[in-house]
């Protein structure tokens, strides 16, 4: 049992060789530092995050129009680890003040990463690809044709299908077996029963970013400024409504630069920031809660209170397996869509430094890492959110480093609640746009939410269970005693009851719940952009991301952003030909 506790996270990408390899950059003509950039400068469409969004609409945009494209982190191409999946795990470890993460903790005690880098999320996430369902389309009055053309301009670059090892297989018939059918086979589809979904990741574990996106500028079109720090969005007046003007932004020597919009009722500022990004600065350019840019001394532009409400995160929760076979390594590839609104889902890894010697080998033990359940990226499911401290965490990763090869072998097993239910809100920490604003999920407040995890955990032991899965699972290892080992980490301070008792399953949701980066929320449409994402009460002003969501879109949400920068880029061209009587399709 001993060695079972240490089994609760994974090692999971240290040292895969085979993926290794030199990672070429690109050199985008029109992508420069922003001390690069002039002091003042004009354009038709400002669009601040060259994010997961930010990248295909201004791709898109640039088309025909002056855009400027303003990223507050680097370039994916001047960092290895971004590009080559055998580094999954240490992107989101590195904690430093250039690493293309930035972590952040909720107030309810969960660690995150937000992006900080060209490419947004596409960059940092665990590559699942999939399209949002038909019902989430029609939802939100998107054209369904337009969609489909607007994700398959993304798949083109970005997205591939992968080739299932033995224990993602096994995964994949243990489902099917327990009656998550039909099955679907591989499809970008978001459809009720069993299929294998794409990834950004290629064969040879190269990650396909939104960055690569841009590949469809226009060269004389776009200008991308790296590492421009948004200050705040400058407005005038008409009449009594705010107008957007211009962004002021701050390059790494301190410089300031001013860029504005050109002359015509149609040209926009467009914010593309993200979940976090966005609704913060919307509040630190005046538009928000009354009372609380009064706390910061913030000039009012427009009191807008649902600036930072509705914020959500998809909770996880994850089963450890150990396996008595060799697995291989893998991110996301299955997934079970149920019924009942839990989805369920797999990674494996493997002894790998068993297969390694010497030198590398004695490298590898100091830098051990579990990739998607690793201490080091901050997940740590086994202490209960309020204790992740940084102290807990170099406790865990000292304890792992003394864990031996072999009992590190084996998989997770998770589910995440759809939607979710649940929702918070973000508020200001300060007035520095690079620090992390406050944030709460309040995960399963909603009794929804708790009950549809309950019941994911309960398809997790069906499947553990299945004759399909057997291989990998020990025969007489039973689930209460599998929750007590996911529950059971040395640097925890409590002790789990596992079972098929639903208030067990249910506390063990609460306590071990996990981020798997589906944060959305903080603009949302209806409360502070309509159906086309512009501002309410304020011309010349969108926000296109993740942050207009009101639950996360399929299983996995980076599809639908990708595709949302493109539709909406393509829709913004065509309506503004129409006003101006050019009758030119884009």
């Amino acid at each position: 049992m001993a060695f079972l506790v240490a089994t609760t996270l994974f090692l999971f990408v240290q040292l895969l060789l085979c993926f290794s390899q030199q990672v070429r950059g690109v050199n985008y003509t029109f992508m420069r530092e922003a001390v690069e950039a002039p002091v003042m400068a004009y354009y038709d469409y400002i669009i601040i995050g060259g994010g997961t969004a930010g990248c295909p609409l201004a791709a898109t945009l640039s088309e025909r129009y002056r855009v400027l494209l303003l990223e507050r982190g680097g370039s994916p191409y001047d960092d290895a680890r971004v590009l080559n999946m055998a580094h999954f795990a240490d992107v989101l470890a590195d904690t430093s003040g250039a690493s293309p993460s930035q972590r952040f903790v909720s107030e309810d005690g969960v660690i995150n990463a937000r992006p900080r880098v060209l490419g947004g999320g596409s960059c940092i996430n665990a590559g699942f690809f999939t399209r949002a369902g038909p019902g989430y389309v029609r939802a939100l009055g998107w054209d369904p044709k337009e969609v489909v053309s607007a994700y398959q301009w993304v798949e083109d670059v970005v997205a591939f299908q992968p080739e299932l090892g033995p224990w993602q297989a096994a995964l994949r018939r243990g489902l099917l077996e327990i009656g998550v059918v039909p099955d679907n086979g591989f499809t970008y589809d978001h459809i009720l029963g069993t299929k294998v979904g794409g990834s950004i990741f290629d064969a040879q574990g190269r990650r396909h970013t939104a960055a690569d996106l841009l590949r469809y500028s226009r060269p004389d079109g776009i200008d991308v400024f790296l590492r421009a720090r948004v200050a705040r969005i400058v407005f005038s007046r008409k009449g009594t409504k705010p107008v957007a003007r211009g962004v002021l932004y701050h390059d790494t020597r301190g410089g300031s630069h001013m860029a504005y919009l050109n002359h015509g009722a149609r040209n926009e500022i467009i914010l593309s920031a993200g979940a976090l990004g966005s609704p913060q600065l919307l509040m630190l350019s005046g538009v928000g809660p009354t009372d609380h840019l009064e706390e910061f001394g913030i000039s009012l532009v427009l009191d807008h209170p649902g600036v930072g409400q509705g914020m959500s995160d998809n909770p996880m929760n994850a089963i450890y397996v150990p396996s008595p076979s060799p697995v291989e390594l893998s991110l996301i590839q299955v997934v079970g869509i149920t019924r009942f609104g839990s989805y369920i889902e797999g990674a494996s890894g493997s002894d790998w430094n068993s297969r390694t010697s010497g030198a590398a080998a004695a490298a590898a033990a100091q830098v051990r890492s579990f990739g998607m359940f690793s201490p080091q990226t901050g997940q740590l499911a086994t202490v209960p959110p309020k204790q992740r401290t940084p102290e807990a965490i170099a406790r865990a990763v000292e304890a792992m480093s003394q864990v031996p090869d072999a009992a590190l072998r084996g998989g997770f097993i998770l589910e995440k609640v759809l939607g979710p239910q649940s929702t918070g809100r973000l508020a200001l920490r300060n007035l520095d746009p690079d620090d992390n604003p406050t944030v709460s999920f309040n995960y399963f407040s909603h009794p929804d939410d708790l009950r549809r995890c309950a019941a994911g955990i309960a398809t997790i032991e069906r499947v553990i269970r299945s004759r399909a899965f057997s291989r990998f699972a020990y025969p007489n290892f039973a689930f209460p005693a599998t929750i007590n080992v996911t529950a059971e980490f040395p640097a925890n301070l409590m002790r789990m009851r596992g079972g098929s008792d639903p208030r067990a399953l249910e506390q063990f949701c609460r306590d071990t719940v996990m981020t798997i980066w589906h944060y959305h929320g903080g603009c949302q449409v209806g409360r502070v952009v309509d159906r086309d994402y512009r501002v309410l009460g304020i011309e010349a002003l969108r926000v296109i991301d993740g942050s207009t969501f009101n639950a996360s879109p399929g299983t996995n949400p980076q599809a639908t952003v990708m595709m949302l920068g493109r539709y909406m880029g393509v829709k913004i061209q065509k309506e503004r030909m129409i006003a101006e009587g050019s009758g030119i399709e884009p």
